[in-house]
Protein backbone atom coordinates (compact mmCIF):
# COMPACT_ATOMS: atom_id res chain seq x y z
CA UNK A 1 0.00 0.00 0.00
CA UNK A 2 1.70 3.43 -1.22
CA UNK A 3 2.13 6.13 1.90
CA UNK A 4 0.44 9.39 0.72
CA UNK A 5 0.90 12.80 2.39
CA UNK A 6 -2.00 15.66 1.14
CA UNK A 7 -1.01 19.33 2.53
CA UNK A 8 -4.67 21.07 1.96
CA UNK A 9 -6.67 23.77 3.89
CA UNK A 10 -9.00 20.85 4.91
CA UNK A 11 -10.40 22.66 7.71
CA UNK A 12 -11.40 26.19 6.43
CA UNK A 13 -14.75 27.06 4.90
CA UNK A 14 -13.58 28.11 1.40
CA UNK A 15 -13.77 26.48 -2.06
CA UNK A 16 -10.26 25.05 -1.73
CA UNK A 17 -11.42 23.19 1.69
CA UNK A 18 -14.64 21.75 -0.46
CA UNK A 19 -12.31 20.80 -2.72
CA UNK A 20 -9.50 19.06 -0.61
CA UNK A 21 -12.45 17.10 1.01
CA UNK A 22 -13.00 15.80 -1.83
CA UNK A 23 -10.10 14.76 -3.21
CA UNK A 24 -9.19 13.10 0.32
CA UNK A 25 -12.71 10.82 -0.04
CA UNK A 26 -11.66 10.30 -3.52
CA UNK A 27 -8.01 8.38 -2.31
CA UNK A 28 -9.93 7.29 0.48
CA UNK A 29 -12.52 5.37 -0.91
CA UNK A 30 -9.89 3.79 -3.12
CA UNK A 31 -8.55 1.68 -0.60
CA UNK A 32 -5.03 2.01 -2.13
CA UNK A 33 -3.23 4.23 0.21
CA UNK A 34 -2.11 5.05 3.50
CA UNK A 35 -2.81 8.81 4.06
CA UNK A 36 -1.40 11.41 6.29
CA UNK A 37 -2.64 14.85 6.09
CA UNK A 38 -1.24 18.70 7.04
CA UNK A 39 -4.20 21.07 7.23
CA UNK A 40 -2.87 24.57 6.27
CA UNK A 41 -4.60 27.70 6.60
CA UNK A 42 -6.50 29.52 3.87
CA UNK A 43 -6.55 33.19 3.86
CA UNK A 44 -8.54 34.49 6.74
CA UNK A 45 -11.35 32.26 6.22
CA UNK A 46 -12.53 30.35 9.36
CA UNK A 47 -11.01 26.39 10.51
CA UNK A 48 -14.08 24.88 12.27
CA UNK A 49 -15.47 23.51 9.54
CA UNK A 50 -14.70 19.96 10.37
CA UNK A 51 -16.31 18.16 13.32
CA UNK A 52 -15.66 15.49 15.09
CA UNK A 53 -19.25 14.04 15.51
CA UNK A 54 -19.68 13.69 11.29
CA UNK A 55 -18.51 10.64 10.89
CA UNK A 56 -16.95 12.03 7.38
CA UNK A 57 -15.37 14.60 8.91
CA UNK A 58 -13.55 12.13 11.59
CA UNK A 59 -12.47 10.26 8.66
CA UNK A 60 -9.84 13.28 7.68
CA UNK A 61 -9.27 14.50 11.52
CA UNK A 62 -8.25 11.16 12.59
CA UNK A 63 -5.16 11.16 9.89
CA UNK A 64 -4.37 14.88 11.04
CA UNK A 65 -0.57 14.87 11.58
CA UNK A 66 0.46 17.16 14.70
CA UNK A 67 3.71 18.22 12.98
CA UNK A 68 4.64 19.05 9.10
CA UNK A 69 7.34 16.09 9.71
CA UNK A 70 6.83 12.11 9.26
CA UNK A 71 8.96 9.44 9.56
CA UNK A 72 9.95 8.42 5.88
CA UNK A 73 9.13 9.70 2.44
CA UNK A 74 5.96 9.13 1.42
CA UNK A 75 5.28 7.49 -2.18
CA UNK A 76 2.80 10.38 -3.20
CA UNK A 77 2.63 13.58 -2.07
CA UNK A 78 -0.52 16.12 -3.00
CA UNK A 79 -0.18 19.52 -2.59
CA UNK A 80 -3.65 21.23 -3.11
CA UNK A 81 -3.12 24.83 -2.95
CA UNK A 82 -1.65 27.83 -5.22
CA UNK A 83 1.07 26.80 -7.28
CA UNK A 84 3.84 29.56 -5.73
CA UNK A 85 3.29 27.16 -2.67
CA UNK A 86 3.69 23.82 -3.95
CA UNK A 87 6.46 22.01 -2.39
CA UNK A 88 8.00 18.52 -3.74
CA UNK A 89 7.87 16.22 -0.42
CA UNK A 90 7.35 12.99 -2.01
CA UNK A 91 9.24 10.41 -4.21
CA UNK A 92 5.87 11.41 -7.03
CA UNK A 93 4.50 15.39 -6.49
CA UNK A 94 1.26 16.12 -7.32
CA UNK A 95 0.32 19.55 -7.60
CA UNK A 96 -3.75 20.50 -7.29
CA UNK A 97 -4.80 23.73 -8.02
CA UNK A 98 -8.29 25.68 -9.21
CA UNK A 99 -5.83 27.81 -11.11
CA UNK A 100 -6.60 31.20 -11.72
CA UNK A 101 -10.02 33.32 -12.94
CA UNK A 102 -7.83 35.34 -15.49
CA UNK A 103 -6.28 34.15 -18.63
CA UNK A 104 -2.57 34.19 -17.79
CA UNK A 105 -0.29 33.21 -14.98
CA UNK A 106 2.71 34.52 -12.93
CA UNK A 107 6.29 33.06 -13.49
CA UNK A 108 5.72 31.81 -10.32
CA UNK A 109 3.16 29.89 -10.60
CA UNK A 110 4.40 28.08 -13.76
CA UNK A 111 7.91 27.65 -11.13
CA UNK A 112 5.96 26.21 -8.81
CA UNK A 113 4.17 23.75 -11.40
CA UNK A 114 7.79 23.04 -13.12
CA UNK A 115 8.31 21.71 -9.22
CA UNK A 116 5.68 18.70 -9.62
CA UNK A 117 5.72 15.67 -11.39
CA UNK A 118 2.04 15.77 -12.41
CA UNK A 119 -0.51 19.05 -12.04
CA UNK A 120 -4.45 18.93 -11.54
CA UNK A 121 -6.62 21.71 -12.67
CA UNK A 122 -10.78 21.39 -12.58
CA UNK A 123 -11.64 23.04 -15.99
CA UNK A 124 -10.47 23.63 -19.29
CA UNK A 125 -10.22 27.16 -18.94
CA UNK A 126 -7.87 26.81 -16.08
CA UNK A 127 -5.57 24.95 -18.06
CA UNK A 128 -5.37 26.94 -21.26
CA UNK A 129 -4.42 29.34 -18.79
CA UNK A 130 -1.32 27.88 -17.50
CA UNK A 131 -0.42 26.66 -21.18
CA UNK A 132 -0.81 29.77 -22.83
CA UNK A 133 0.74 32.11 -20.65
CA UNK A 134 4.81 32.13 -22.08
CA UNK A 135 7.97 34.33 -20.12
CA UNK A 136 11.36 35.07 -21.82
CA UNK A 137 13.75 33.83 -19.92
CA UNK A 138 16.82 37.31 -19.78
CA UNK A 139 20.12 36.91 -19.31
CA UNK A 140 22.59 40.07 -18.53
CA UNK A 141 25.26 40.78 -20.04
CA UNK A 142 28.60 42.55 -18.92
CA UNK A 143 27.40 45.48 -21.54
CA UNK A 144 24.29 45.64 -19.21
CA UNK A 145 22.33 44.71 -22.31
CA UNK A 146 19.63 41.88 -22.24
CA UNK A 147 19.70 38.54 -24.24
CA UNK A 148 16.71 36.38 -24.51
CA UNK A 149 18.17 32.46 -23.19
CA UNK A 150 14.88 30.63 -23.94
CA UNK A 151 11.42 30.53 -22.80
CA UNK A 152 9.64 29.43 -19.32
CA UNK A 153 6.08 28.11 -19.80
CA UNK A 154 4.78 25.11 -17.85
CA UNK A 155 7.00 21.90 -18.66
CA UNK A 156 4.79 19.43 -16.98
CA UNK A 157 1.52 17.23 -17.85
CA UNK A 158 -1.74 18.95 -17.00
CA UNK A 159 -4.51 16.79 -16.32
CA UNK A 160 -8.31 18.34 -15.87
CA UNK A 161 -10.50 16.67 -13.35
CA UNK A 162 -13.71 18.38 -12.55
CA UNK A 163 -14.61 18.96 -8.64
CA UNK A 164 -17.43 16.31 -8.12
CA UNK A 165 -20.83 17.29 -6.34
CA UNK A 166 -21.91 14.92 -3.85
CA UNK A 167 -25.33 13.84 -5.67
CA UNK A 168 -26.47 12.77 -1.88
CA UNK A 169 -26.82 15.40 -1.29
CA UNK A 170 -27.59 17.79 -3.91
CA UNK A 171 -30.77 16.92 -5.25
CA UNK A 172 -34.19 17.97 -6.00
CA UNK A 173 -36.16 17.66 -3.26
CA UNK A 174 -40.22 18.15 -2.70
CA UNK A 175 -40.44 20.71 0.38
CA UNK A 176 -43.46 19.10 1.78
CA UNK A 177 -41.34 16.06 2.30
CA UNK A 178 -42.22 15.34 6.45
CA UNK A 179 -38.26 13.85 6.16
CA UNK A 180 -37.06 16.98 6.97
CA UNK A 181 -34.94 17.36 9.51
CA UNK A 182 -34.62 20.69 11.64
CA UNK A 183 -31.59 22.93 9.92
CA UNK A 184 -33.29 21.92 6.55
CA UNK A 185 -37.34 23.39 8.16
CA UNK A 186 -35.14 25.98 9.49
CA UNK A 187 -34.06 27.82 5.73
CA UNK A 188 -37.59 27.10 4.57
CA UNK A 189 -39.38 28.97 7.20
CA UNK A 190 -36.22 31.77 6.83
CA UNK A 191 -36.94 32.61 3.30
CA UNK A 192 -40.73 32.33 3.60
CA UNK A 193 -40.70 34.62 6.41
CA UNK A 194 -38.17 36.86 4.96
CA UNK A 195 -38.99 37.09 1.03
CA UNK A 196 -42.26 38.14 0.91
CA UNK A 197 -41.75 37.29 -3.03
CA UNK A 198 -43.07 34.71 -5.20
CA UNK A 199 -39.92 34.90 -7.46
CA UNK A 200 -36.39 35.21 -6.00
CA UNK A 201 -32.64 35.39 -7.69
CA UNK A 202 -30.19 33.83 -5.93
CA UNK A 203 -25.88 34.70 -5.64
CA UNK A 204 -23.87 32.44 -3.91
CA UNK A 205 -20.49 33.69 -3.29
CA UNK A 206 -17.57 35.48 -1.50
CA UNK A 207 -17.86 39.44 -2.13
CA UNK A 208 -15.07 39.97 -2.73
CA UNK A 209 -12.11 42.92 -2.15
CA UNK A 210 -12.12 45.54 -4.64
CA UNK A 211 -14.10 48.92 -6.24
CA UNK A 212 -17.53 49.07 -7.64
CA UNK A 213 -16.96 46.61 -10.59
CA UNK A 214 -13.72 45.25 -9.22
CA UNK A 215 -14.52 42.73 -6.96
CA UNK A 216 -14.24 39.02 -8.47
CA UNK A 217 -17.69 37.87 -7.94
CA UNK A 218 -18.73 41.47 -9.30
CA UNK A 219 -21.72 41.61 -7.11
CA UNK A 220 -21.82 45.10 -6.71
CA UNK A 221 -22.43 45.66 -10.67
CA UNK A 222 -25.03 42.86 -10.11
CA UNK A 223 -26.96 44.70 -7.54
CA UNK A 224 -26.56 47.69 -9.96
CA UNK A 225 -28.37 45.90 -12.67
CA UNK A 226 -30.90 44.30 -10.56
CA UNK A 227 -31.99 47.59 -9.54
CA UNK A 228 -31.83 49.15 -13.13
CA UNK A 229 -33.41 46.07 -14.52
CA UNK A 230 -36.78 45.86 -12.06
CA UNK A 231 -37.18 49.04 -10.99
CA UNK A 232 -40.81 50.83 -10.73
CA UNK A 233 -42.23 47.05 -11.86
CA UNK A 234 -45.76 46.42 -10.81
CA UNK A 235 -44.53 43.25 -9.99
CA UNK A 236 -41.09 42.28 -8.87
CA UNK A 237 -38.82 39.76 -8.10
CA UNK A 238 -36.32 39.85 -5.32
CA UNK A 239 -32.34 39.14 -4.98
CA UNK A 240 -31.17 37.14 -2.60
CA UNK A 241 -27.29 37.62 -1.77
CA UNK A 242 -25.64 34.37 -0.06
CA UNK A 243 -22.28 36.26 0.76
CA UNK A 244 -20.02 37.13 3.14
CA UNK A 245 -16.17 38.87 2.86
CA UNK A 246 -13.70 37.12 4.45
CA UNK A 247 -15.87 35.56 7.45
CA UNK A 248 -18.86 36.02 9.03
CA UNK A 249 -18.36 38.24 12.20
CA UNK A 250 -20.69 41.04 12.75
CA UNK A 251 -19.10 43.29 11.21
CA UNK A 252 -18.42 41.73 8.01
CA UNK A 253 -22.22 41.64 8.28
CA UNK A 254 -22.78 45.27 8.39
CA UNK A 255 -20.16 46.01 5.63
CA UNK A 256 -21.74 44.12 3.25
CA UNK A 257 -25.27 46.08 4.48
CA UNK A 258 -23.08 49.12 4.26
CA UNK A 259 -22.42 48.36 0.31
CA UNK A 260 -25.49 47.10 -0.69
CA UNK A 261 -26.93 50.58 0.88
CA UNK A 262 -24.49 52.37 -0.69
CA UNK A 263 -25.24 50.91 -4.41
CA UNK A 264 -29.15 51.59 -3.52
CA UNK A 265 -28.13 55.05 -2.56
CA UNK A 266 -27.13 56.24 -6.38
CA UNK A 267 -30.64 55.89 -7.27
CA UNK A 268 -33.20 58.36 -7.07
CA UNK A 269 -35.06 58.41 -4.04
CA UNK A 270 -38.39 58.32 -5.96
CA UNK A 271 -37.87 55.31 -7.46
CA UNK A 272 -39.67 51.92 -6.44
CA UNK A 273 -36.74 49.56 -6.14
CA UNK A 274 -36.81 45.32 -5.81
CA UNK A 275 -35.55 44.26 -2.71
CA UNK A 276 -32.30 42.82 -1.77
CA UNK A 277 -32.32 40.31 1.14
CA UNK A 278 -28.84 39.53 2.65
CA UNK A 279 -28.47 36.40 3.87
CA UNK A 280 -24.86 36.19 5.65
CA UNK A 281 -23.30 33.28 7.20
CA UNK A 282 -22.39 29.81 6.92
CA UNK A 283 -24.76 27.07 5.65
CA UNK A 284 -24.56 23.42 5.83
CA UNK A 285 -24.63 21.39 2.41
CA UNK A 286 -28.05 20.13 3.04
CA UNK A 287 -29.32 23.64 3.67
CA UNK A 288 -27.49 25.07 0.91
CA UNK A 289 -29.49 21.84 -0.85
CA UNK A 290 -32.63 23.48 0.64
CA UNK A 291 -31.72 27.25 -0.29
CA UNK A 292 -31.74 25.49 -4.15
CA UNK A 293 -34.28 23.45 -3.56
CA UNK A 294 -36.63 26.34 -2.06
CA UNK A 295 -40.33 27.53 -4.22
CA UNK A 296 -39.60 31.04 -4.14
CA UNK A 297 -36.17 30.80 -5.65
CA UNK A 298 -36.46 30.15 -9.22
CA UNK A 299 -32.76 31.33 -11.19
CA UNK A 300 -29.28 31.48 -9.68
CA UNK A 301 -26.95 34.69 -10.88
CA UNK A 302 -23.45 35.27 -11.52
CA UNK A 303 -22.08 37.75 -13.14
CA UNK A 304 -18.58 36.93 -12.10
CA UNK A 305 -14.97 38.05 -13.90
CA UNK A 306 -13.86 34.78 -13.90
CA UNK A 307 -14.20 31.25 -11.62
CA UNK A 308 -11.41 28.61 -11.98
CA UNK A 309 -14.44 26.11 -11.41
CA UNK A 310 -17.68 27.84 -10.25
CA UNK A 311 -18.96 24.86 -7.60
CA UNK A 312 -21.50 26.66 -6.41
CA UNK A 313 -23.15 27.24 -9.96
CA UNK A 314 -22.07 23.13 -10.50
CA UNK A 315 -24.87 22.71 -7.34
CA UNK A 316 -27.66 24.35 -8.35
CA UNK A 317 -27.73 22.38 -11.98
CA UNK A 318 -27.33 19.38 -9.58
CA UNK A 319 -31.14 20.54 -8.42
CA UNK A 320 -32.73 21.50 -11.35
CA UNK A 321 -32.39 25.21 -10.95
CA UNK A 322 -31.83 27.14 -13.41
CA UNK A 323 -28.18 29.51 -13.60
CA UNK A 324 -27.66 32.91 -15.46
CA UNK A 325 -24.12 33.16 -15.35
CA UNK A 326 -20.98 34.93 -17.35
CA UNK A 327 -20.12 33.42 -20.81
CA UNK A 328 -16.44 32.66 -19.65
CA UNK A 329 -13.90 30.54 -17.77
CA UNK A 330 -14.49 27.18 -15.43
CA UNK A 331 -18.54 27.10 -15.53
CA UNK A 332 -18.40 26.77 -19.08
CA UNK A 333 -17.34 22.91 -18.87
CA UNK A 334 -20.82 21.97 -17.22
CA UNK A 335 -23.00 25.59 -18.55
CA UNK A 336 -24.52 25.79 -22.53
CA UNK A 337 -26.24 28.53 -23.51
CA UNK A 338 -28.68 26.02 -24.64
CA UNK A 339 -29.97 24.71 -21.38
CA UNK A 340 -28.75 28.18 -19.37
CA UNK A 341 -28.41 31.54 -20.25
CA UNK A 342 -25.05 32.94 -20.56
CA UNK A 343 -24.36 36.86 -20.83
CA UNK A 344 -22.21 38.12 -22.97
CA UNK A 345 -19.11 40.26 -22.61
CA UNK A 346 -15.36 40.50 -23.37
CA UNK A 347 -11.89 40.61 -21.82
CA UNK A 348 -10.86 43.40 -20.34
CA UNK A 349 -7.21 44.00 -18.49
CA UNK A 350 -7.39 43.57 -14.97
CA UNK A 351 -7.71 46.88 -12.83
CA UNK A 352 -4.43 48.27 -10.42
CA UNK A 353 -6.92 47.19 -7.28
CA UNK A 354 -6.82 43.60 -7.59
CA UNK A 355 -3.23 43.03 -8.81
CA UNK A 356 -1.88 40.24 -6.66
CA UNK A 357 1.82 39.46 -6.16
CA UNK A 358 2.74 36.78 -7.50
CA UNK A 359 -1.30 35.34 -8.02
CA UNK A 360 -2.93 37.90 -10.34
CA UNK A 361 -0.70 39.89 -12.46
CA UNK A 362 -1.35 43.44 -13.80
CA UNK A 363 -1.09 42.04 -18.24
CA UNK A 364 -3.99 39.45 -17.38
CA UNK A 365 -7.42 40.15 -18.31
CA UNK A 366 -10.49 38.89 -16.70
CA UNK A 367 -14.08 38.66 -18.42
CA UNK A 368 -16.42 42.00 -17.86
CA UNK A 369 -19.90 41.53 -18.61
CA UNK A 370 -22.65 43.09 -20.98
CA UNK A 371 -24.97 44.98 -19.11
CA UNK A 372 -27.68 45.07 -21.85
CA UNK A 373 -26.97 41.38 -21.87
CA UNK A 374 -26.83 40.82 -18.27
CA UNK A 375 -30.79 42.89 -18.37
CA UNK A 376 -32.00 41.05 -20.95
CA UNK A 377 -31.33 37.93 -19.33
CA UNK A 378 -32.38 38.70 -16.00
CA UNK A 379 -35.66 40.20 -17.41
CA UNK A 380 -36.18 37.10 -19.76
CA UNK A 381 -36.03 34.67 -16.92
CA UNK A 382 -38.48 36.69 -14.69
CA UNK A 383 -41.31 36.36 -17.29
CA UNK A 384 -40.52 33.20 -18.69
CA UNK A 385 -40.19 30.93 -15.31
CA UNK A 386 -41.59 27.72 -16.79
CA UNK A 387 -39.37 27.35 -20.20
CA UNK A 388 -36.23 28.08 -18.41
CA UNK A 389 -36.64 25.45 -15.93
CA UNK A 390 -37.37 22.79 -18.11
CA UNK A 391 -34.03 23.48 -19.89
CA UNK A 392 -32.70 23.36 -16.23
CA UNK A 393 -34.37 19.88 -15.88
CA UNK A 394 -32.30 19.17 -19.28
CA UNK A 395 -29.42 20.58 -17.20
CA UNK A 396 -29.91 18.50 -14.27
CA UNK A 397 -30.09 15.13 -15.86
CA UNK A 398 -26.57 15.83 -17.99
CA UNK A 399 -25.05 16.72 -15.19
CA UNK A 400 -25.85 14.70 -12.64
CA UNK A 401 -24.75 11.64 -14.72
CA UNK A 402 -21.37 13.48 -15.63
CA UNK A 403 -20.37 15.52 -12.53
CA UNK A 404 -20.65 13.53 -9.37
CA UNK A 405 -18.40 13.03 -6.67
CA UNK A 406 -17.91 9.37 -7.80
CA UNK A 407 -17.42 10.19 -11.22
CA UNK A 408 -14.48 12.54 -10.40
CA UNK A 409 -13.29 9.80 -8.06
CA UNK A 410 -13.21 7.32 -10.43
CA UNK A 411 -11.33 9.99 -12.90
CA UNK A 412 -8.35 10.64 -10.40
CA UNK A 413 -8.01 7.22 -9.75
CA UNK A 414 -7.37 5.99 -13.33
CA UNK A 415 -5.61 9.58 -14.05
CA UNK A 416 -3.36 7.93 -10.93
CA UNK A 417 -3.15 4.89 -12.16
CA UNK A 418 -1.64 5.91 -15.45
CA UNK A 419 0.67 8.07 -13.90
CA UNK A 420 2.23 5.95 -11.34
CA UNK A 421 1.88 2.43 -13.39
CA UNK A 422 5.90 2.60 -13.35
CA UNK A 423 6.32 3.83 -9.75
CA UNK A 424 8.41 1.13 -8.29
CA UNK A 425 6.92 -0.15 -4.99
CA UNK A 426 8.73 0.08 -1.32
CA UNK A 427 11.11 -3.19 -1.76
CA UNK A 428 12.33 -4.57 1.05
CA UNK A 429 15.58 -5.77 0.91
CA UNK A 430 16.26 -9.75 1.57
CA UNK A 431 19.99 -10.17 3.38
CA UNK A 432 21.60 -13.60 2.67
CA UNK A 433 22.10 -15.47 5.54
CA UNK A 434 25.14 -15.39 7.73
CA UNK A 435 27.13 -18.41 7.37
CA UNK A 436 29.57 -19.22 10.47
CA UNK A 437 33.32 -19.48 10.01
CA UNK A 438 35.85 -21.15 11.59
CA UNK A 439 39.34 -19.00 12.89
CA UNK A 440 41.35 -20.83 10.13
CA UNK A 441 38.84 -19.77 7.33
CA UNK A 442 38.70 -16.02 8.50
CA UNK A 443 42.42 -15.59 8.63
CA UNK A 444 43.32 -12.88 7.02
CA UNK A 445 46.67 -13.34 6.36
CA UNK A 446 45.48 -15.72 3.86
CA UNK A 447 43.93 -13.43 1.83
CA UNK A 448 45.88 -12.73 -1.41
CA UNK A 449 46.20 -9.05 -2.28
CA UNK A 450 47.14 -7.58 -5.62
CA UNK A 451 50.85 -6.94 -6.14
CA UNK A 452 50.77 -3.20 -6.58
CA UNK A 453 52.55 -1.34 -9.59
CA UNK A 454 54.99 1.36 -9.03
CA UNK A 455 53.88 4.45 -11.30
CA UNK A 456 56.30 6.31 -12.24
Amino acid sequence: MKTVLMCAPFSSRSGYGDHARSIFYSFYDSNKYDIKLWDVKWGDTPKNFLEMSNSKHKLILDRFLSTPEVDRQPDIYVDIRIPNEFETVGRFNIGITAGIETNAVSRKWIEGCNKMDLIIVPSQHSKASFMNTVYDKMENRPDGTQVKTGELKVQKQIEVIFEGTDDEIYKPIKIGNKTLDLEEKNIINYINTKVSEKFAFLFVGQWCQGGFGEDRKDVSKLIKIFYETFANLKKKPALILKTSGANFSIIDYKDCKRKIESIKNNFPSEWDLPNIYLLHGSLLDKEMNMLYNHPKIKCMVSLTHGEGFGRPLLEATMVGLPVIASNWSGHIDFLSNKLSSLVDGELVKVSKSVVWEDIIIPESQWFVINEHSAFENLKYAFKNEFSIKENAKSLMRENRNKFTLSKMSELINNTLDRYLENMPSNVKLKLPKLKKVSNKESNLSKLKLPKLKKVT
